[in-house]
């Protein structure tokens, strides 16, 4: 398992939500790029050292402070999508190799490199600005269908981090609640919310959600 770029966001334009920038277009980047916890949601701040979240409502911060996607998830778009994905398209800081990101366990810690250490906190969500910026209509709709949402992370040990790093799975909750399958429950698959009830490292938001299914008010 191994990371093969990191991704730093250019600002461009957002029309697709009416903003003045997005930073979706992520290119990867040469060198080592420092990793911390950034502050809590609704400044643009994220992990990455030059990266940033211009829709602050609803990126960046704790829980979202880094976006993993598998080059095994792009390579298995590349049909549907005509063509070529390179590492970064997708919005992704990290684009790993070897990982099952999609698999991985909310609260799973992943080591990076020497020092830096990440926990998976939740899916990412499809929005506007993801279907625009690819330049295909009901993009949303089938990015949510395949359930290959790719994670975001937490960080919990700072540092630095370059592509080529070596990523080591460092512990894996007793549970079996999925990226996957938080993503399936909080989309399409309501009827799975209570099962998220135990992963106790899901961000408050989802886990309020199940927890009002399981007790029947949602």
């Amino acid at each position: 398992m191994r990371l093969l770029s990191v991704n730093i966001g250019r600002p461009r334009p957002n029309p697709w939500k009416g903003l003045f920038a997005t930073g979706i277009d992520k290119r990867p980047v040469a060198g080592p790029v420092a990793v911390s916890a950034p502050g809590p949601k609704g400044d643009g701040e994220v992990g990455l050292a030059g990266d940033r979240a211009y829709d602050v409502k609803h990126h960046g911060g704790v829980d979202q402070a880094v976006y993993a996607y598998a080059r095994e998830d792009l390579d298995g778009w590349q049909p549907e999508l005509g063509g070529p994905l390179r590492n970064g398209v997708f919005g992704e800081n990290l684009t790993t190799s070897g990982l099952d990101v999609n698999g991985a366990l909310i609260g799973e810690r992943w080591r990076i490199g020497p020092d830096v250490v990440l926990e998976v906190s939740c899916p990412r969500i499809p929005c506007v600005t993801f279907q625009g910026w690819l330049e295909r209509d009901g993009w949303i709709k089938r990015f949510t269908r395949a359930a290959r949402p790719g994670a975001y992370l937490r960080v919990l040990t700072p540092g630095e981090i370059r592509a080529g790093d070596p990523i080591e799975i460092t512990h894996r909750p007793d549970h079996d609640v999925t990226v996957a399958l938080t993503f399936r429950a909080l989309t399409l698959e309501p009827e799975l919310l209570p099962r998220l009830l135990a992963a106790d490292a899901l961000p408050l938001e989802a886990m309020e959600l199940a927890r009002r299914r399981t007790h029947g008010t949602a």
